[in-house]
């Protein structure tokens, strides 16, 4: 019995989890190393990246006259 399309197409937007386990190069400690993989299409980032915000820097005194008005 094989899994539905619905659980292969969530299980492959999964992302990767590896762990390594292994003894320091002195033997005296224990690593414990996770790696956590995501892969998404270019497409996905280029879309965020269009729609980042753009920021413009403003003079701290401005805001300072701004409070001090309010």
């Amino acid at each position: 019995m094989g899994l539905s399309e619905k659980t292969e197409k969530r299980l492959r937007e999964m992302p990767i989890i590896k762990t390594d386990v292994f003894r320091s190069k002195d033997g005296r400690f224990l690593v414990h190393k996770t790696s956590i993989v995501h892969i998404k299409p270019m497409a996905y980032y280029k879309a965020i990246v269009d729609n980042t915000v753009k920021v413009t820097e403003e003079s701290i005194e401005d805001l300072k006259d701004y409070l001090d008005g309010e």
